[in-house]
């Protein structure tokens, strides 16, 4: 004898299809995190999409590319630091639909870096404690990751 489980709403008629249809967006993020635990979040400025939400720092991935290749490259081309794959600790993964793509990202935390961070793409930076980081509006694939970077640190 099988048992079928409920799935409580867990499938809606058409969900999958709406999904697969949409592009899948990868993208990297990086916790920053300074030597007073503080972390950093970048504010996406004017013109780009989710304007004057705060974010971790990264970026999409090129062709080839792995999360931590591209990470390396976005922190040098973001914030004029530079990192090492090594120092790139994986914590954990958004996958969010928003409505026009499904995005994929996982977040790493790093703590060792070289050069001054400053930011090259007209972006406001704060750093933050961990506790305050639900203070600031941010994109919803990032907002469960809060939760789990405070838990972190």
């Amino acid at each position: 004898m099988t048992e079928e489980s409920d799935l409580g709403g867990c499938w809606a008629a058409g969900e999958r299809a709406a999904a697969a249809a949409k592009p899948l967006v990868f993208v990297a993020a990086v916790a920053l995190i300074d030597r007073d635990g503080r972390v950093l979040i970048a504010q996406r400025p004017a013109g780009k999409a989710m304007a004057g939400l705060w974010e971790f720092p990264g970026g999409k991935l090129d062709a080839g590319e792995t999360p931590e290749q591209a990470l390396v490259r976005e922190l040098e081309e973001e914030l004029g630091i530079d990192t090492r794959e090594s120092c790139l600790a994986p914590l954990a993964f958004a996958s969010h639909s928003y409505d026009d793509f499904h995005l994929l990202m996982p977040l790493f935390v790093c703590r060792i870096w070289q050069g001054m961070v400053t930011p090259r793409e007209g972006q406001a930076l704060k750093w933050v404690r961990p506790a305050r980081l639900g203070d600031y509006p941010m994109p919803e694939a990032d907002v469960p990751l809060v939760a789990q970077l405070r838990d972190l640190l």
